[in-house]
């Protein structure tokens, strides 16, 4: 009986070989030349590695596929295979659901067999094809792949000993930020995934139309403040994944140190250089710093009144003399060093400073300014009920609880 398509991964010895290989031919092959357009959606790039006029009777090819570009329906009359060298994709066979594929994946196309692949929808995808027996080889090309088609992923959620019982909504909006991700916590505790994801990435998306960048962030915020290392790196790669900008991400990473401070905040962003270099983000990025030694205090002045308002005044007019300086701080270093930065504007900056306070826990007294802080900037309250929801899966109910009491205190219910 033939087996449709073989997915497997290379043992520890072989799969070591395979990457080396692989890397290698990777760093010396540029994207190479784009596909021809009437084969493909999307954008793809084609570099052959052998030609059959080479005196070899295959043809290998590294096929580059942006996010969401794919093959057209196809089939190969001598079969194909598939080597993932980089990223995430998905492969199709006539009749069979898509499956995912990524690095270090094999796939064995059966002669005649009709299939498509390519990227994921987000996440870029290389990989090396080669066709056999070249000679006999005739490709024939079909229709293209419907979205219907190309959205239809669904991961398998059975496990050995137990099944998952996990919506269709929650499904979706996990595989939105983390695609393919293969959760241990769902082999040892099925229990609590299938209850946490049901909550989490179904009951609370639904309750408000949060935007999917924003809410990320806001969850990538407060990890921080949680001291949640693990947590805070899948939500750097969901991010990346739905579209944050680099730049986005290291604006709330520093914006965290003066609230949270450096001693808790080094070890994320090492964590987060990290993944920007498996992701091939060039470090550094370019700066956002709008002040200079000069400036900082008088456009942090500016930029905290704007914020916090006239009570800025009392601030100072009230400070002991011996803590002035405390007073002199907030304003050059707090808000001149790092709320007029670019790279996020002020709405969000004052949301993700909420995120830090309300996961920090015992900060009311700052959460009460900042909610005045959001409110002045144009985040009314029904937009930070959203944000304390949204957070409430990853910072627990006491914290939030605190938080909506600041809130009803500071912007009652009309």
């Amino acid at each position: 009986m033939c087996i449709a398509v073989l997915f497997y991964r290379i043992g520890a010895i072989g799969q070591t070989i395979f990457n080396n290989k692989v890397k290698k031919i990777a760093t010396f092959l540029d994207k190479g030349v784009p596909v021809p357009k009437e084969n493909f959606t999307g954008t793809v790039w084609v570099n052959m590695n052998v030609k059959p006029d080479e005196g070899y009777n295959v043809n290998i090819g590294t096929v580059t596929f942006e996010t969401k570009a794919r093959t057209k329906w196809h089939s190969h009359k001598s079969g194909q295979m598939l080597f993932v060298i980089e990223g995430i994709g998905y492969y199709q066979e006539k009749g069979n659901p898509v499956q995912l594929i990524q690095k270090g994946d094999v796939v064995k196309i059966p002669k005649n067999a009709v299939h498509w692949h390519g990227a994921s929808h987000n996440s870029s995808m290389r990989h090396i094809a080669m066709i056999s027996d070249y000679d006999k080889d005739k490709t024939e090309w079909f229709q293209p792949v419907s979205d219907e088609d190309y959205y239809s992923y669904k991961p398998a959620i059975t496990l050995e000993h137990s099944t998952i019982n996990i919506s269709d909504t929650a499904h979706k909006n996990h595989e939105e930020l983390w695609i393919g991700y293969k959760s241990k916590a769902k082999e040892t505790d099925p229990d609590l995934i299938e209850v946490f994801d049901n909550f989490a990435f179904d009951e609370v998306i639904s309750h408000d139309t949060m935007d999917v960048k924003i809410r990320v962030l806001m969850i990538m915020a407060s990890t921080i403040g949680s001291q949640a290392l693990t947590e805070y790196k899948m939500f750097v790669n969901a991010a990346l994944n739905v579209g944050v900008t680099p730049v986005e991400v290291k604006e709330v990473l520093y914006q965290s140190v003066p609230y949270v401070g450096v001693a808790k905040v080094i070890e994320f962003i090492y964590a987060t250089n990290e993944i920007f270099r498996e992701r091939n983000i060039t470090l550094p990025l370019k700066s956002q710093s709008t002040t200079t030694p000069e400036t900082r205090m008088e456009k942090g002045l500016a930029k905290q009144k704007e914020i916090i308002g006239n009570r800025v005044d009392d601030m100072y007019k009230n400070s002991p003399k011996d803590l002035f300086h405390i007073q002199q701080y907030l304003s050059a270093n707090c808000f001149g060093d790092y709320i007029t930065r670019d790279g996020l504007d002020i709405k969000i900056r004052e949301m993700v400073t909420l995120s830090f306070l309300i996961a920090l826990g015992g900060t009311e007294s700052q959460i009460k300014g900042h909610i005045t802080g959001n409110a002045n900037v144009g985040n009314d309250r029904q937009t930070l009920i959203n944000l304390m929801t949204q957070l409430l899966p990853y910072v627990g109910y006491p914290r939030t609880l605190n938080a909506i009491s600041c809130l009803n205190e500071i912007l009652p219910a009309k």
